[in-house]
């Protein structure tokens, strides 16, 4: 249903604002007012998946600590979810991944940043249990790499910015974004590919040869004068195509042949995110053939 970002400098006070979102959440789905789906508020943490501030020392433990963190938020995303994301999410980069994650599962996105100096990072992170701390070099190591959210860009916005001086979080606009927001369908880089059968490209050839032949050999029937004619390509397949009202040569039909069969060849060895629009037998290949033809013998 909807995906909260949270992003800011470690120690700068994301989890109480994230507990605060939580709670006004979980208020209006309680209200009596709301008319709305039933749905699940889930709040993924470095501390809900037992990531220790240590993972953060170096980017080789850091980086099963992310892929951990993005394997937990893809099992919670769904229609039924309001999935908050309470870590540090300091590289634009890994924001960018839980965007497109958002959008594949086609569910509403926003960002709340939470502002701190670097001064208050510092003395709220000596104040915490020495298992909740981080390392001095660790805590400026992460300081200094932060990369600030923009609402000029696409998978920062809706952008919620709270100072550390604010008493609580926008939480209306906040509800309003999740709510009411657009829903931005998934784009290419968000899709799986399809593969299309070991034996497609065979197919695809042989099919568009045997239409071109039996083009040639149905249209001496009409004498120039055009028309639609019933191609015998083999005892299941016969597709019917209409041709104008002149001889067409066999070059002219091999030059189109070799154009379609060159844009769907590529869609056949590169794959395709066409999800349920791909289908490569040969009734479909013939029809889309035939289509082709018609298109282009117009011209």
């Amino acid at each position: 249903m909807a995906l909260i970002t949270i992003s800011g400098y470690p120690c700068s006070g994301k989890s109480r604002r994230a507990q605060q979102i939580v709670s006004f959440i979980q208020e209006k789905l309680k209200d009596p007012e709301y008319n709305g789906p039933q749905l699940n508020v889930v709040l993924i943490s470095d501390d809900s998946l037992n990531i220790s501030r240590s993972a953060y020392d170096d980017s080789r433990s850091e980086k099963p600590a992310r892929g951990a963190l993005f394997t937990a938020l893809q099992r919670q995303i769904s229609l039924n979810n309001i999935v908050i994301v309470d870590t540090p999410n300091y590289i634009k980069g890994f924001r960018y991944q839980i965007y497109c994650a958002a959008r594949e599962f086609k569910v509403r996105v926003c960002t709340v940043y939470v502002v701190a100096t670097p001064e208050r990072c510092r003395e709220w992170n000596s104040a915490r249990p020495e298992s909740e701390r981080y390392a001095p070099e660790t805590l400026e190591n992460l300081i200094q790499r932060y990369e600030e959210p923009s609402s000029m860009v696409r998978w920062d916005s809706p952008l919620f910015t709270v100072l550390w001086t604010d008493e609580d979080v926008p939480s209306v606009d906040i509800w309003k974004a999740i709510t009411d927001g657009a829903v931005k369908p998934p784009n290419s880089g968000t899709l799986s590919v399809t593969k299309a059968p070991t034996d497609a490209l065979v197919t695809l050839e042989n099919t568009t040869l045997s239409i071109v032949s039996s083009i040639m050999s149905e249209q001496s029937a009409l004498q120039g004068t055009g028309g639609t004619v019933q191609l015998s390509i083999s005892s299941t397949l016969k597709p019917k195509v209409h041709l104008p009202a002149r001889n067409l040569t066999l070059s002219e039909l091999q030059r189109l042949k070799r154009q379609f069969v060159t844009v769907h060849k590529k869609a056949i060895t590169l794959g395709t995110t066409e999800r349920g629009h791909v289908d490569w037998e040969e009734d479909r290949i013939a029809e889309k053939f035939v289509v082709y033809l018609e298109e282009r013998l117009k011209e």
